[in-house]
């Protein structure tokens, strides 16, 4: 059983742009979403998976994960998969040991950045970039399987 420990944190201000080491751009969609689990398919440039997450309290999440085909992914999120798609470029900054992922979303939830950091435990100690600001961990409006309901455009 794999378990992510995951928080999640808005930004204070643009300094992070300065800081990006590698920049992806993703397409997601959910074939499945409910408020404690969701079964997603997503598109990494040209990689494709499929992910099955269940919430065990807004920071620890059961993931499972699986390298799908390309066209499989591309045609379940064409032909299946709940609207909105989420599409977003998601930056990559290492400080320190850890690895900090800025998602800048796009379309409906366009205007939304957030910042992610996985740890090994939900009390390990990291260090906080002047950029983060406000914890958003256990928010779940920040969810990416809460956006397909409530585009950021709504909010």
């Amino acid at each position: 059983m794999a378990v992510e420990i995951e928080r999640k944190f808005l930004l204070s201000s643009d300094e992070w742009r300065t800081q990006i080491d590698h920049s992806i751009c993703m397409r997601q969609g959910y074939l499945s979403c409910t408020e404690s689990s969701a079964i997603r398919v997503r598109i990494e440039n040209e990689q494709a998976h499929i992910n099955v997450k269940k919430s065990l309290d807004g920071i620890h999440r059961l993931e499972y994960e699986y390298g799908i085909p390309l066209d499989d992914a591309e045609e379940m999120l064409d032909k299946i998969a709940i609207r909105p798609i989420i599409e977003k470029t998601r930056h990559e900054i290492r400080i320190g040991k850890h690895l900090w992922e800025i998602d800048e979303f796009l379309g409906d939830n366009k205007g939304l950045i957030v910042a992610e950091i996985e740890l090994g435990s939900a009390d390990e100690v990291f260090e906080r970039p002047d950029w983060i600001g406000k914890e958003v961990s256990q928010d779940t409006r920040y969810f990416n399987s809460s956006l397909i309901e409530q585009p950021f455009c709504l909010w």
